[in-house]
């Protein structure tokens, strides 16, 4: 038996450092990108001021990053919240304008009733299904 230690553990030192600098610029990026969606759907933000922090962020990342996250992070949530509440507001409007109102699926099945392509007590389900 040798007194020798395993190459693994020699490298298990390099192992975590490129897992933990993998794991950071993974975070960069995912901050990098909000900052870049959060400028372009900031409407007050002019277009020359836009221009400027897309300029540092290119030239200056981390430094502009942080800065970003720190003087404008508040406003970064404020504008993501009321884009989803915009989103869901449009996708609701579809499902209704798509789903029809009630009285609509009951004429529907009443011309499938008159038409003798389903039972009245299908009808009656599909009534009951439509006013529930």
């Amino acid at each position: 038996m040798t007194d020798r230690i395993p190459d693994f553990f020699l490298n298990l030192g390099s192992v975590l450092w490129y897992t933990l600098t993998i794991i950071i610029f993974i975070s960069y990026l995912f901050a990098l990108f909000a900052i870049i969606g959060d400028l372009f759907r900031d409407r007050e933000l002019s277009g020359g001021w836009k221009a400027v922090w897309i300029f540092f962020l290119v030239f200056f990342p981390f430094i502009t990053a942080l800065v970003y996250l720190i003087a404008r992070g508040g406003g970064m949530a404020q504008r993501a919240e009321a884009q989803v509440k915009q989103s869901k507001a449009a996708t609701d409007e579809y499902i209704r304008s798509v789903a029809g109102s009630p009285s609509d699926e009951i004429a529907r099945a009443k011309a499938l009733l008159d038409a003798g392509t389903i039972s009245a007590e299908e009808y009656a389900t599909l009534k009951a299904k439509a006013l529930s």
